[in-house]
């Protein structure tokens, strides 16, 4: 039987095979998203991985049907995996916002699924980092919002040598098109065509572009420039009082989901130009009020960091630690008769949050010291009966080679203790 394809299997540390995904980097990652947006104030929610199709059909439209997971369910509802998580977040929002003191400020660590092709840094399904303001329309809640992104991957080891944001904002675009051209109805084709100018032939882009009376020359003229607007100035005047100017610039070419956000928007790129963008977001003021039908107008802006792109990404730079297994004790069970007193030992240590293992059955003590060594154990214990019929434990430091008998009610304090010295 094999996985289906455009989803992983994640092993824990050796890896099987050189390509396989690693359980630890997720929780690394993980452990990195979380700690970042607790240190920002924000508070972890989550939802459901099945939702009401129409949710994201609301959102995105009819053609997202053909990139979801999609199906009737037994209570003939039309159903899908979630293909991103801020449907969901706003529908929450909706429905509770009147329990929460303004701003709200959530992050999720959600899987996401989408049905479409597999491409480099895109898979069938991926972890987010999902974090969202609501409730805020002052630039500042953009600026706090891109700060977090900043910190996260500085937290993961990444500096400006290897990431940079870049900033636009749909305003100033808007600003753009509406002084060269008064037919608002054309607004949505100038926009689909400066997001595609990165990738498209310049040819084609100044028939596009002509054809509603713009030239290539003045928009090319126009990012280059990258002057920013009051708003863009006021984020990075922010940013600049927190010291984190050299990680972000102006870049109009930015432009992301037209029918979505309203406001700034921006997207982190690794320097090298090696990959896909690493996250990306923005304002999207009018998502609130569209789920709920017009009952809740709430503010809101927010970005989405995906695991497969920061996973390549650590991976090239050789940023990831090296993970493996590390035991505080292995018990050796060298007498049967001790193992009782061996289980309540173990015992005592797990119920002192160390980590302590020994072998399940009885086994050659060669091969017990081999398994604790292939658990990378700071200590083997081992029971030994005294003549006077009490038992003592025998603690070894497999680092130091050291060995301390010791009264089994002072062992977790004597492992503890040597922790906090190694530490």
């Amino acid at each position: 039987m094999e996985r289906l394809p455009g989803f992983r299997d994640f092993y824990p540390e050796p890896l099987p095979q050189p390509d396989a995904w690693s359980a630890n980097v997720r929780t690394h990652i993980f452990d990195t998203w979380r700690a970042v947006a607790r240190r920002y104030g924000f508070q972890e929610y989550d939802g459901p991985p099945l939702e009401s199709l129409e949710l994201f059909t609301t959102k995105s439209g009819a053609e997202i049907v053909g990139q979801l997971y999609n199906f009737t369910d037994k209570g003939e509802r039309p159903i899908a995996l979630r293909p991103e998580m801020t449907p969901t977040l706003a529908r929450m929002i909706a429905a509770s916002e009147r329990a929460y003191k303004k701003p709200i400020k959530w992050f999720a660590l959600p899987q996401l699924f989408r049905y479409e092709r597999q491409q480099k840094g895109r898979l069938r399904e991926h972890f987010q980092f999902n974090a969202d303001i609501f409730g805020e329309n002052d630039v500042a809640a953009d600026a706090e919002l891109i700060a977090l992104l900043i910190d996260t991957l500085r937290a993961l080891g990444l500096t400006s040598d290897d990431f940079v944001i870049r900033l636009s904002s749909r305003n100033a675009w808007q600003d753009f098109f509406s002084t060269r051209c008064l037919e608002t109805s054309k607004a949505y084709d100038f926009y689909q065509i400066i997001d595609k100018m990165e990738r498209e032939d310049p040819a084609k882009s100044e028939a596009l572009l002509q054809a509603l009376g713009f030239s290539l020359a003045e928009v090319k003229h126009f990012i280059e420039s990258a002057v920013p607007t009051a708003e863009l100035q006021l984020i990075l005047d922010n940013l600049k009082a927190r010291g984190l100017a050299e990680f972000i610039r102006i870049d109009y070419n930015v432009i992301r989901g037209l029918a979505y956000y309203t406001g700034v928007v921006f997207e982190a790129f690794d320097c090298k130009g090696e990959f896909r963008a690493i996250a990306g977001g923005g304002r999207y003021n009018n998502l609130v009020k569209l789920l709920s039908g017009g009952k809740v107008d709430l503010a809101g802006l927010g970005f989405g960091m995906g695991d497969v792109v920061l996973t390549e990404l650590l991976k090239a730079r050789k940023l990831l630690p090296q993970f493996g297994v590390k035991l505080p004790a292995y018990c050796l069970v060298e007498d049967e008769t001790l193992r009782p007193a061996t289980l309540g030992l173990i015992q005592t240590l797990r119920d002192a949050g160390l980590g302590a293992d020994y072998p399940l059955v009885a086994t050659k003590p060669d091969k017990q010291f081999k398994r604790a060594q292939e658990l990378n154990a700071e200590h083997v214990i081992r029971l030994d009966r005294q003549e006077d019929h009490s038992v003592v434990a025998k603690v070894k430091n497999l680092k130091t080679r050291t060995e301390v008998d010791l009264p089994l009610a002072e062992v977790a304090g004597h492992i503890l203790s040597a922790k906090t010295t190694t530490q």
